[in-house]
């Protein structure tokens, strides 16, 4: 692509990103690490009783490798999407940020270069995820085309996240603060959703803290095309039929989730930028 184009400079920032997680591969492998671990070890420890919680629910006659895998699917999404901070925060530690603020580059195209490489990175990652559930016996209900679904559901899921990422490396300019900051809220909130057991299973303290937590509606949409049925018990919609009574509305919020993180993230790298570059 030539130069001083706003493609140009989109493609030498995804280059230029997708190079950096190469040299650097302990945040991508510890990603998909730390789920692959997840989907392992509470498959085999907790299978058979979680089985029998999840034969109660709306999933009933499924095994907990199925009901597992997309949560872990979300899981690596998130994992993902928390590097993205990390690697700014990074490129500030060592004056790169200020550096590529005075090239002649479009600051549009620099960071849209970067959000599509950790883009391709969280697709190659639940690529994995789900070749390796179905391995351990998970099963697609709806194929094909709904693994590419849950694909773009862990898509539109981190987007938020990887906005709230760079909110903590914009704010704290520290590497360790924004690890820590997404560490805190990416397993709380896990343990606090639908991820690993159904709703009506927890307690009603957690049920009504699973009705406002983002990750529930990225579960839900990706479980949905799992199953291919509805499986959302949050909020009760009834007017489209099937899988998209949960995918409508979890579509609708993470959506709504990734307009405002991702405005606010914006707004403050667009302040960082012009006040570095003064």
């Amino acid at each position: 692509m030539s130069g001083n184009s706003f493609l140009g400079d989109f493609w030498v920032n995804f280059v230029r990103w997708n190079l950096k997680a190469i040299r650097n591969p302990f945040v991508v492998v510890g990603s998909l690490v730390q789920p692959i671990i997840f989907l392992v070890l509470f498959t085999q420890v907790f299978g058979q009783i979680a089985t029998g919680a999840i034969s109660g629910g709306a999933a009933g006659g499924i095994t907990y490798e199925t009901f597992l895998l997309p949560a872990i699917a979300m899981q690596v999404s998130l994992a993902a999407a928390a590097g993205s901070g990390i690697g700014l925060v990074n490129d500030m530690e060592e004056g790169l940020f200020e550096k590529t603020l005075v090239m002649p580059m479009s600051r549009s195209a620099m960071f849209l270069g970067k959000t599509a490489a950790e883009i391709l990175r969280i697709v190659v990652q639940i690529a994995i995820i789900l070749v390796l559930g179905t391995v351990l016996g998970a099963d697609v209900a709806t194929g094909l085309p709904g693994a590419v679904g849950i694909i773009l559901i862990g898509i539109l899921f981190s987007l938020w996240f990887v906005a709230l990422s760079n909110i903590f490396a914009v704010v704290t300019r520290d590497q360790e603060s924004t690890i820590i900051g997404a560490n805190l809220l990416q397993f709380p909130l896990l343990f606090v959703s639908t991820a690993f057991l159904p709703l009506s299973a927890m307690p009603d303290w957690i049920q009504t803290v699973a009705t406002f937590n983002p990750i529930t509606y990225g579960v839900d949409a990706a479980r949905a095309l799992m199953l291919d049925q509805d499986v959302m018990t949050v909020v009760e919609v009834t007017r489209f039929g099937g899988i998209w009574d949960t995918l409508v509305p979890a579509v609708v919020v993470l959506l709504a989730l990734d307009v405002a993180l991702g405005g606010i993230a914006v707004y403050l790298l667009n302040r960082a930028s012009s006040s570095d570059v003064q």
